[in-house]
C-alpha cells in the first residue's frame, strides 16, 4: 500500500469513510488471509483500520517528521500486524495492531531524529519517547512542594521512574539537547580553516594493506588448490561435502552414498586432512626458503 504523492488530508478522509468491522467479520477476514492468503481480505482488513494507524501517527507530529511519512510508517506497521496476526488467540485485531503500528512509527522517528542514530534498544526507546514528559512531571511535583531538583537528583529520579540505567539517562539527555552540524564546517573563522571532517580518522584499509591482503588471499587459494589436488577423488569428495558446503553433510549420509561405514568415512576424512596439512607445510617452507 503506497502513500507517495497522496496528502495526509486525502488519506484521512478515505480512512474515515472506511467500514467498521464487527468482531465476526474481522475474524473471518483474518482467517482468509492467514489460511488462504486472500489479498482481498487483507486489503479490506487494512483499509478498515487505517483510521487507527492515522490516529496514532498524528500523536508523533511533535517530533518534526512529515505527517505523510508518519502515516506511511503507521501503514507499514499495520500490514506487519496483519501478516503476523493469529486469529486463534481470541484477541481483537485492533488490539494486536496497536503495538506494531507504534513500533513502526517510533523506529522511523528515531531513525530520522538526528544524523547520528539515537539508538534502538528498548531502554533508549523508552527514554526517547518518555524522558521529557517524566522530567516535566517530576519538576512540577517538586515545585508544588516548594522544592528545586538539581540535575543529578532529577536524572536519578528519571532513571528510577522509567526503569533504565542512570548512564542511559545522561547519554540521552546529551543527545536530545544537542544538535547536528555540518562536518564540512571549518574549525576556525579563517577561510583557509581546516574542516572538521579532515580531523576524523580513516578506518578503511590503506592501498598498500589492500594489495597485501589480496595477494595473501590469492596465495592461500593457490596453496589450498594444490593441497586438494594431492588427494584422491574419494577424499576430495568427502572434504568438499564436509567442509566446503553451506550445510555440511553428516558422516552417516556420506557413508550411505559411498557404501561405507560412518567410522570409515571419518577415517578417510582424517587421512585427507593429514595429506592437506603436509602439502600446506611443504609449500609454506618452500616460500620461506625462497624469501631467505
Amino acid at each position: 500500500m503506497a502513500f507517495d504523492g497522496v496528502s495526509d488530508q486525502t488519506m484521512s478522509r478515505k480512512a474515515m469513510k472506511a467500514e467498521l468491522l464487527d468482531a465476526e467479520t474481522e475474524l473471518r477476514l483474518a482467517y482468509a488471509w492467514r489460511d488462504e492468503r486472500d489479498e482481498a481480505a487483507l486489503h479490506r482488513l487494512i483499509t478498515a483500520y487505517m483510521r487507527l494507524a492515522i490516529s496514532m501517527a498524528s500523536k508523533f507530529r511533535r517530533y518534526g517528521a512529515p505527517m505523510n511519512d508518519l502515516i506511511q510508517e503507521a501503514g507499514l506497521g499495520l500490514m506487519k500486524a496483519a501478516d503476523k496476526f493469529d486469529p486463534d488467540r481470541g484477541v481483537r485485531f485492533s488490539t494486536y495492531a496497536v503495538w506494531w503500528i507504534r513500533a513502526s512509527i517510533q523506529d522511523y522517528v528515531m531513525r530520522n531524529w538526528s544524523m547520528v542514530r539515537t539508538g534502538s534498544t528498548s531502554s533508549q526507546k523508552s527514554l526517547f519517547f518518555n524522558m521529557r514528559r517524566v522530567q516535566a512531571r517530576l519538576e512540577r511535583e517538586a515545585a508544588s512542594r516548594g522544592e528545586t531538583l538539581d540535575k543529578h537528583a532529577l536524572r536519578g529520579m528519571i532513571s528510577k521512574e522509567i526503569g533504565v540505567p542512570l548512564h542511559d539517562v545522561e547519554m540521552m539527555e546529551g543527545r536530545l539537547s544537542g544538535s547536528d552540524f555540518s562536518l564540512n564546517a571549518t574549525q576556525s573563522v579563517d577561510d583557509e580553516g581546516r574542516e572538521w571532517i579532515d580531523s576524523l580518522e580513516d578506518d578503511s584499509a590503506q592501498a598498500a594493506e589492500t594489495v597485501e591482503n589480496a595477494l595473501d588471499t590469492e596465495q592461500l587459494r593457490e596453496w589450498l588448490l594444490t593441497a586438494m589436488n594431492s588427494l584422491n577423488e574419494r577424499e576430495r569428495f568427502i572434504i568438499r561435502e564436509r567442509k566446503l558446503r553451506d550445510e555440511a553433510r553428516t558422516l552417516e549420509s556420506l557413508g550411505q552414498e559411498l557404501g561405507l561405514s560412518k567410522e570409515r568415512v571419518r577415517q578417510l576424512e582424517a587421512a585427507a586432512f593429514t595429506k592437506m596439512r603436509k602439502s600446506l607445510e611443504k609449500q609454506s617452507s618452500e616460500v620461506q626458503t625462497f624469501l631467505i
